[in-house]
Protein backbone atom coordinates (compact mmCIF):
# COMPACT_ATOMS: atom_id res chain seq x y z
CA UNK A 1 0.00 0.00 0.00
CA UNK A 2 3.02 2.34 -0.14
CA UNK A 3 1.85 3.44 -3.61
CA UNK A 4 -1.48 4.48 -2.08
CA UNK A 5 0.07 6.77 0.53
CA UNK A 6 2.84 8.13 -1.68
CA UNK A 7 0.44 9.13 -4.43
CA UNK A 8 -2.03 10.64 -1.98
CA UNK A 9 0.65 12.80 -0.38
CA UNK A 10 1.86 13.86 -3.82
CA UNK A 11 -1.60 14.70 -5.14
CA UNK A 12 -2.85 16.71 -2.16
CA UNK A 13 0.14 19.03 -2.40
CA UNK A 14 -1.03 20.09 -5.87
CA UNK A 15 -3.57 22.90 -5.64
CA UNK A 16 -6.72 22.01 -7.61
CA UNK A 17 -9.27 24.40 -6.12
CA UNK A 18 -12.25 24.85 -8.44
CA UNK A 19 -13.76 28.26 -9.16
CA UNK A 20 -17.54 28.67 -9.28
CA UNK A 21 -17.23 32.13 -10.85
CA UNK A 22 -15.32 30.82 -13.86
CA UNK A 23 -17.17 29.68 -16.98
CA UNK A 24 -14.34 27.51 -18.32
CA UNK A 25 -13.94 23.77 -17.90
CA UNK A 26 -12.03 22.95 -15.87
CA UNK A 27 -13.00 26.04 -13.93
CA UNK A 28 -9.42 26.64 -12.79
CA UNK A 29 -6.29 26.22 -14.90
CA UNK A 30 -4.44 24.70 -11.94
CA UNK A 31 -6.48 21.50 -12.27
CA UNK A 32 -4.54 20.68 -15.43
CA UNK A 33 -1.37 20.30 -13.33
CA UNK A 34 -2.74 17.27 -11.51
CA UNK A 35 -4.61 15.93 -14.54
CA UNK A 36 -1.40 15.54 -16.53
CA UNK A 37 0.32 13.74 -13.65
CA UNK A 38 -2.62 11.33 -13.25
CA UNK A 39 -2.45 10.46 -16.95
CA UNK A 40 1.25 9.59 -16.64
CA UNK A 41 0.55 7.47 -13.57
CA UNK A 42 -2.23 5.57 -15.34
CA UNK A 43 0.16 4.91 -18.21
CA UNK A 44 2.76 3.55 -15.80
CA UNK A 45 0.18 1.28 -14.20
CA UNK A 46 -0.48 -0.18 -17.65
CA UNK A 47 -4.01 0.96 -18.44
CA UNK A 48 -5.08 1.40 -22.07
CA UNK A 49 -7.28 3.86 -23.95
CA UNK A 50 -6.18 6.63 -21.59
CA UNK A 51 -7.52 10.03 -22.54
CA UNK A 52 -7.46 13.57 -21.19
CA UNK A 53 -9.96 15.61 -23.16
CA UNK A 54 -10.11 19.34 -23.78
CA UNK A 55 -12.34 19.83 -20.73
CA UNK A 56 -10.09 18.06 -18.22
CA UNK A 57 -11.88 14.70 -18.04
CA UNK A 58 -9.67 11.64 -17.67
CA UNK A 59 -10.65 8.11 -18.68
CA UNK A 60 -8.76 4.84 -18.83
CA UNK A 61 -9.39 1.12 -19.18
CA UNK A 62 -8.13 -2.05 -17.56
CA UNK A 63 -9.02 -4.68 -20.19
CA UNK A 64 -10.84 -7.88 -19.27
CA UNK A 65 -8.61 -10.90 -18.67
CA UNK A 66 -11.31 -13.58 -18.89
CA UNK A 67 -13.65 -15.15 -21.41
CA UNK A 68 -16.56 -14.81 -18.99
CA UNK A 69 -19.38 -12.46 -19.88
CA UNK A 70 -18.88 -9.84 -17.19
CA UNK A 71 -20.48 -6.39 -17.39
CA UNK A 72 -18.12 -3.45 -17.73
CA UNK A 73 -17.85 -1.60 -14.42
CA UNK A 74 -16.53 1.87 -13.67
CA UNK A 75 -15.02 3.71 -10.72
CA UNK A 76 -15.10 7.52 -10.63
CA UNK A 77 -13.52 10.24 -8.50
CA UNK A 78 -12.86 13.98 -8.85
CA UNK A 79 -9.63 15.95 -8.76
CA UNK A 80 -10.80 19.41 -7.68
CA UNK A 81 -11.02 20.58 -4.08
CA UNK A 82 -13.65 22.82 -2.54
CA UNK A 83 -13.27 26.59 -2.97
CA UNK A 84 -14.78 27.13 0.49
CA UNK A 85 -11.37 26.79 2.17
CA UNK A 86 -7.71 27.25 1.31
CA UNK A 87 -6.38 24.47 -0.92
CA UNK A 88 -2.98 26.00 -1.62
CA UNK A 89 0.33 25.03 -0.02
CA UNK A 90 -1.08 21.96 1.70
CA UNK A 91 1.39 20.38 4.11
CA UNK A 92 0.02 16.97 5.07
CA UNK A 93 1.41 15.26 8.16
CA UNK A 94 1.23 11.60 9.14
CA UNK A 95 0.58 10.72 12.77
CA UNK A 96 2.08 7.23 12.93
CA UNK A 97 0.37 5.85 16.02
CA UNK A 98 -2.51 8.05 17.11
CA UNK A 99 -2.85 7.99 20.91
CA UNK A 100 -6.48 9.14 21.20
CA UNK A 101 -5.70 12.62 22.51
CA UNK A 102 -6.17 16.11 21.05
CA UNK A 103 -4.06 16.71 17.95
CA UNK A 104 -2.01 19.89 17.71
CA UNK A 105 -2.22 20.89 14.06
CA UNK A 106 -0.30 24.15 14.31
CA UNK A 107 1.42 25.21 17.52
CA UNK A 108 2.35 28.63 16.15
CA UNK A 109 -1.28 29.48 15.43
CA UNK A 110 -2.63 27.54 18.44
CA UNK A 111 -4.84 25.33 16.26
CA UNK A 112 -5.81 21.93 17.64
CA UNK A 113 -8.30 19.24 16.67
CA UNK A 114 -9.88 18.22 19.94
CA UNK A 115 -11.54 14.95 20.86
CA UNK A 116 -14.32 16.98 22.48
CA UNK A 117 -15.21 18.62 19.17
CA UNK A 118 -14.42 15.57 17.04
CA UNK A 119 -15.21 12.46 19.11
CA UNK A 120 -14.90 10.22 16.02
CA UNK A 121 -11.13 10.47 16.52
CA UNK A 122 -11.46 7.83 19.25
CA UNK A 123 -12.29 5.24 16.57
CA UNK A 124 -8.77 5.51 15.20
CA UNK A 125 -6.54 4.97 18.23
CA UNK A 126 -3.29 3.20 17.22
CA UNK A 127 -3.92 3.96 13.55
CA UNK A 128 -2.04 6.23 11.15
CA UNK A 129 -3.79 9.51 10.48
CA UNK A 130 -3.04 12.05 7.76
CA UNK A 131 -3.88 15.58 8.96
CA UNK A 132 -3.41 19.20 7.87
CA UNK A 133 -1.21 21.92 9.36
CA UNK A 134 -4.32 23.89 10.34
CA UNK A 135 -4.10 26.44 7.52
CA UNK A 136 -5.58 24.44 4.62
CA UNK A 137 -7.99 21.66 3.86
CA UNK A 138 -6.43 18.26 3.17
CA UNK A 139 -7.96 17.28 -0.16
CA UNK A 140 -9.01 13.74 0.71
CA UNK A 141 -12.24 14.85 -0.97
CA UNK A 142 -11.56 13.47 -3.45
CA UNK A 143 -7.89 12.76 -4.05
CA UNK A 144 -8.24 9.82 -1.68
CA UNK A 145 -10.83 8.39 -4.07
CA UNK A 146 -8.50 8.81 -7.03
CA UNK A 147 -5.56 7.01 -5.43
CA UNK A 148 -7.77 4.26 -3.99
CA UNK A 149 -9.10 3.43 -7.45
CA UNK A 150 -5.62 3.61 -8.96
CA UNK A 151 -4.17 1.37 -6.24
CA UNK A 152 -6.86 -1.25 -6.86
CA UNK A 153 -6.27 -1.20 -10.62
CA UNK A 154 -2.51 -1.40 -10.10
CA UNK A 155 -3.01 -4.47 -7.91
CA UNK A 156 -5.17 -6.16 -10.52
CA UNK A 157 -2.68 -5.35 -13.26
CA UNK A 158 0.16 -6.85 -11.22
CA UNK A 159 -1.88 -9.94 -10.31
CA UNK A 160 -3.29 -11.22 -13.62
CA UNK A 161 -4.47 -14.50 -12.08
CA UNK A 162 -7.37 -12.55 -10.53
CA UNK A 163 -10.19 -12.78 -13.05
CA UNK A 164 -12.04 -9.58 -13.92
CA UNK A 165 -14.04 -8.01 -16.67
CA UNK A 166 -13.33 -4.69 -18.31
CA UNK A 167 -12.88 -1.93 -15.72
CA UNK A 168 -13.07 1.79 -16.39
CA UNK A 169 -11.66 4.69 -14.39
CA UNK A 170 -13.01 8.22 -14.72
CA UNK A 171 -11.60 11.37 -13.12
CA UNK A 172 -13.64 14.56 -13.32
CA UNK A 173 -12.94 18.25 -12.71
CA UNK A 174 -15.22 20.69 -10.91
CA UNK A 175 -17.32 18.29 -8.83
CA UNK A 176 -17.15 20.64 -5.86
CA UNK A 177 -18.98 23.37 -7.77
CA UNK A 178 -21.63 21.01 -9.12
CA UNK A 179 -20.27 20.66 -12.65
CA UNK A 180 -18.36 17.40 -12.51
CA UNK A 181 -20.83 15.48 -14.66
CA UNK A 182 -21.64 18.32 -17.06
CA UNK A 183 -19.37 17.17 -19.87
CA UNK A 184 -18.79 13.57 -18.80
CA UNK A 185 -19.18 11.38 -21.89
CA UNK A 186 -21.17 8.39 -20.60
CA UNK A 187 -21.19 6.68 -23.99
CA UNK A 188 -17.41 6.97 -24.33
CA UNK A 189 -16.92 5.72 -20.77
CA UNK A 190 -18.75 2.55 -21.75
CA UNK A 191 -19.61 1.11 -18.34
CA UNK A 192 -22.94 -0.55 -17.48
CA UNK A 193 -22.77 0.97 -14.01
CA UNK A 194 -20.19 2.63 -11.80
CA UNK A 195 -19.37 3.75 -8.28
CA UNK A 196 -18.08 7.13 -7.20
CA UNK A 197 -15.41 6.72 -4.54
CA UNK A 198 -16.26 9.98 -2.83
CA UNK A 199 -17.80 9.21 0.57
CA UNK A 200 -16.69 9.72 4.13
CA UNK A 201 -15.97 7.26 6.93
CA UNK A 202 -15.44 3.54 6.47
CA UNK A 203 -18.63 1.71 5.53
CA UNK A 204 -20.53 4.57 3.94
CA UNK A 205 -22.63 3.42 1.00
CA UNK A 206 -25.07 5.88 -0.48
CA UNK A 207 -27.59 5.76 -3.28
CA UNK A 208 -29.70 8.81 -2.47
CA UNK A 209 -28.66 12.43 -2.21
CA UNK A 210 -29.98 15.94 -2.00
CA UNK A 211 -31.87 17.70 -4.74
CA UNK A 212 -29.76 20.81 -5.17
CA UNK A 213 -30.03 24.36 -6.47
CA UNK A 214 -28.05 27.58 -6.26
CA UNK A 215 -29.47 31.06 -5.76
CA UNK A 216 -27.60 34.25 -6.61
CA UNK A 217 -29.18 37.56 -5.58
CA UNK A 218 -27.79 40.90 -6.70
CA UNK A 219 -29.24 43.95 -4.92
CA UNK A 220 -28.65 47.44 -6.28
CA UNK A 221 -29.41 50.17 -3.79
CA UNK A 222 -28.67 53.88 -3.64
CA UNK A 223 -25.70 55.42 -1.87
CA UNK A 224 -26.22 58.97 -0.59
CA UNK A 225 -23.98 60.93 1.76
CA UNK A 226 -25.18 59.95 5.25
CA UNK A 227 -25.57 63.59 6.20
CA UNK A 228 -28.25 64.07 3.54
CA UNK A 229 -29.59 60.54 3.12
CA UNK A 230 -33.00 60.72 4.80
CA UNK A 231 -35.68 59.19 2.55
CA UNK A 232 -33.07 58.79 -0.18
CA UNK A 233 -30.52 56.14 0.79
CA UNK A 234 -31.27 52.49 0.02
CA UNK A 235 -28.70 50.29 1.75
CA UNK A 236 -28.27 47.16 -0.37
CA UNK A 237 -26.51 45.34 2.46
CA UNK A 238 -29.45 45.86 4.81
CA UNK A 239 -31.87 44.55 2.18
CA UNK A 240 -29.71 41.46 1.84
CA UNK A 241 -29.88 41.01 5.61
CA UNK A 242 -33.67 41.37 5.50
CA UNK A 243 -33.85 38.66 2.85
CA UNK A 244 -31.73 36.32 4.92
CA UNK A 245 -33.95 36.93 7.95
CA UNK A 246 -36.98 35.88 5.88
CA UNK A 247 -35.55 32.37 5.45
CA UNK A 248 -36.23 29.90 8.32
CA UNK A 249 -33.35 29.91 10.78
CA UNK A 250 -33.98 26.29 11.75
CA UNK A 251 -33.37 25.23 8.15
CA UNK A 252 -29.65 25.95 8.17
CA UNK A 253 -27.04 23.17 7.91
CA UNK A 254 -25.94 23.58 11.52
CA UNK A 255 -29.45 22.72 12.70
CA UNK A 256 -30.31 19.86 10.34
CA UNK A 257 -29.43 16.19 9.87
CA UNK A 258 -30.54 13.02 8.08
CA UNK A 259 -33.16 13.78 5.45
CA UNK A 260 -33.65 17.40 6.57
CA UNK A 261 -32.87 20.01 3.95
CA UNK A 262 -31.43 23.51 4.32
CA UNK A 263 -30.56 26.94 2.97
CA UNK A 264 -26.87 27.80 3.23
CA UNK A 265 -25.59 31.34 2.79
CA UNK A 266 -22.24 30.85 1.03
CA UNK A 267 -21.30 34.37 0.04
CA UNK A 268 -22.13 37.89 1.25
CA UNK A 269 -20.23 40.66 -0.45
CA UNK A 270 -21.25 44.21 -0.94
CA UNK A 271 -21.56 47.92 -0.34
CA UNK A 272 -24.46 50.29 0.19
CA UNK A 273 -24.77 50.63 -3.58
CA UNK A 274 -24.46 46.97 -4.64
CA UNK A 275 -24.56 43.73 -2.67
CA UNK A 276 -24.37 40.14 -3.90
CA UNK A 277 -25.34 37.09 -1.88
CA UNK A 278 -25.32 33.39 -2.76
CA UNK A 279 -27.18 30.42 -1.32
CA UNK A 280 -27.20 26.73 -1.92
CA UNK A 281 -30.58 25.01 -1.43
CA UNK A 282 -30.81 21.33 -0.53
CA UNK A 283 -33.50 18.74 0.24
CA UNK A 284 -33.89 14.99 -0.28
CA UNK A 285 -37.63 15.38 -0.84
CA UNK A 286 -38.48 16.70 -4.31
CA UNK A 287 -41.63 18.32 -2.91
CA UNK A 288 -39.78 20.10 -0.10
CA UNK A 289 -37.04 21.09 -2.53
CA UNK A 290 -39.59 22.85 -4.73
CA UNK A 291 -41.08 24.53 -1.65
CA UNK A 292 -37.67 25.88 -0.65
CA UNK A 293 -37.08 27.34 -4.09
CA UNK A 294 -40.53 28.92 -4.04
CA UNK A 295 -39.84 30.41 -0.61
CA UNK A 296 -36.71 32.22 -1.75
CA UNK A 297 -38.49 33.41 -4.90
CA UNK A 298 -41.34 34.80 -2.79
CA UNK A 299 -38.92 36.52 -0.42
CA UNK A 300 -37.31 38.29 -3.36
CA UNK A 301 -40.72 39.26 -4.81
CA UNK A 302 -41.76 40.69 -1.44
CA UNK A 303 -38.66 42.87 -1.21
CA UNK A 304 -39.04 43.93 -4.84
CA UNK A 305 -42.58 45.09 -4.06
CA UNK A 306 -41.70 46.87 -0.83
CA UNK A 307 -38.50 48.57 -2.05
CA UNK A 308 -39.48 49.59 -5.57
CA UNK A 309 -36.54 51.96 -5.98
CA UNK A 310 -34.08 49.12 -5.42
CA UNK A 311 -33.19 46.56 -8.08
CA UNK A 312 -33.19 42.97 -6.83
CA UNK A 313 -32.19 40.27 -9.31
CA UNK A 314 -32.53 36.56 -8.50
CA UNK A 315 -30.84 33.83 -10.53
CA UNK A 316 -32.02 30.40 -9.43
CA UNK A 317 -30.44 27.30 -10.99
CA UNK A 318 -30.92 23.59 -10.32
CA UNK A 319 -27.65 21.72 -9.83
CA UNK A 320 -28.58 18.05 -9.50
CA UNK A 321 -31.36 15.75 -8.31
CA UNK A 322 -31.77 12.80 -5.96
CA UNK A 323 -30.39 9.74 -7.75
CA UNK A 324 -32.53 7.33 -5.74
CA UNK A 325 -35.16 7.09 -8.47
CA UNK A 326 -32.49 6.04 -10.97
CA UNK A 327 -30.80 3.52 -8.65
CA UNK A 328 -33.85 1.67 -7.33
CA UNK A 329 -34.50 -0.13 -10.66
CA UNK A 330 -30.93 -1.53 -10.53
CA UNK A 331 -30.66 -1.94 -6.77
CA UNK A 332 -28.51 -5.05 -7.23
CA UNK A 333 -25.50 -2.74 -7.67
CA UNK A 334 -26.07 -1.42 -4.16
CA UNK A 335 -26.28 -5.01 -2.90
CA UNK A 336 -23.06 -5.80 -4.75
CA UNK A 337 -21.18 -3.06 -2.88
CA UNK A 338 -22.86 -3.98 0.40
CA UNK A 339 -21.83 -7.64 0.07
CA UNK A 340 -18.29 -6.64 -0.89
CA UNK A 341 -17.99 -4.60 2.30
CA UNK A 342 -19.28 -7.46 4.44
CA UNK A 343 -16.82 -9.91 2.86
CA UNK A 344 -13.83 -7.70 3.71
CA UNK A 345 -15.02 -7.09 7.26
CA UNK A 346 -16.52 -3.62 6.81
CA UNK A 347 -19.94 -2.89 8.30
CA UNK A 348 -22.05 -1.14 5.64
CA UNK A 349 -23.53 2.21 6.65
CA UNK A 350 -26.31 2.85 4.15
CA UNK A 351 -27.57 6.39 4.51
CA UNK A 352 -28.53 9.41 2.40
CA UNK A 353 -25.77 11.71 1.24
CA UNK A 354 -26.08 15.13 2.81
CA UNK A 355 -24.58 16.56 -0.31
CA UNK A 356 -24.09 15.37 -3.84
CA UNK A 357 -21.61 13.54 -6.00
CA UNK A 358 -20.90 13.28 -9.70
CA UNK A 359 -22.85 10.03 -9.42
CA UNK A 360 -26.13 11.86 -8.92
CA UNK A 361 -25.91 13.62 -12.29
CA UNK A 362 -24.37 10.60 -13.98
CA UNK A 363 -27.23 8.40 -12.82
CA UNK A 364 -29.65 10.69 -14.64
CA UNK A 365 -27.41 10.56 -17.71
CA UNK A 366 -27.78 6.78 -17.87
CA UNK A 367 -24.86 5.62 -15.71
CA UNK A 368 -26.24 4.33 -12.37
CA UNK A 369 -23.65 5.35 -9.84
CA UNK A 370 -23.91 4.79 -6.04
CA UNK A 371 -21.27 6.29 -3.75
CA UNK A 372 -18.68 4.43 -1.65
CA UNK A 373 -16.50 5.69 1.22
CA UNK A 374 -12.96 7.02 0.93
CA UNK A 375 -12.39 6.96 4.69
CA UNK A 376 -12.03 10.70 5.22
CA UNK A 377 -13.57 13.01 7.82
CA UNK A 378 -14.37 16.74 8.13
CA UNK A 379 -14.01 17.53 4.44
CA UNK A 380 -13.61 21.12 3.20
CA UNK A 381 -11.80 22.50 6.23
CA UNK A 382 -8.67 22.59 8.35
CA UNK A 383 -9.84 19.71 10.54
CA UNK A 384 -10.01 17.30 7.64
CA UNK A 385 -8.21 14.00 8.25
CA UNK A 386 -8.07 10.49 6.88
CA UNK A 387 -6.77 7.27 8.46
CA UNK A 388 -4.47 5.30 6.18
CA UNK A 389 -6.14 2.09 7.32
CA UNK A 390 -9.48 3.44 6.10
CA UNK A 391 -8.01 4.16 2.68
CA UNK A 392 -6.73 0.58 2.57
CA UNK A 393 -10.22 -0.67 3.38
CA UNK A 394 -11.62 1.30 0.45
CA UNK A 395 -9.13 -0.38 -1.88
CA UNK A 396 -10.16 -3.79 -0.54
CA UNK A 397 -13.83 -3.03 -1.17
CA UNK A 398 -13.11 -2.01 -4.77
CA UNK A 399 -11.17 -5.23 -5.34
CA UNK A 400 -13.91 -7.32 -3.72
CA UNK A 401 -16.59 -5.72 -5.92
CA UNK A 402 -14.55 -6.73 -8.97
CA UNK A 403 -14.06 -10.24 -7.59
CA UNK A 404 -17.74 -10.83 -6.76
CA UNK A 405 -18.78 -9.56 -10.19
CA UNK A 406 -16.41 -12.08 -11.78
CA UNK A 407 -17.73 -15.15 -9.94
Amino acid sequence: MSFLVEKFLQYVKIDTTSDSKSQSCPSSEIQWNLAKIIVKDLEEIGLVDISLDENGYIMGTLPSNTQKDIPTIGFIAHMDTAPSFNGKDIKPRIIDNYDGNDIILNSDLNISMTVKDFPELKKYVNQKLIVTDGTTLLGADDKAGIVEIMTALKYLKENPTIEHGEIKIGITPDEEIGRGANLFDVEKFGAKFAYTIDGGEVGELEFENFNAASANIVIKGRDIHPGASKNKMINAMLLAMKLNDMLPANERPEYTEGYEGFFLLTNFKGTIETTEIDYIIRDHSKEKFLEKKELIENAVKYLQGKYKDAEIILTLKDSYYNMREMIEPVYHIVDLAKNAMIEVGVKPIIKPIRGGTDGARLSFKGLPCPNIFTGGHNFHGKFEFIPIESMEQSVKVILKIVEILSR
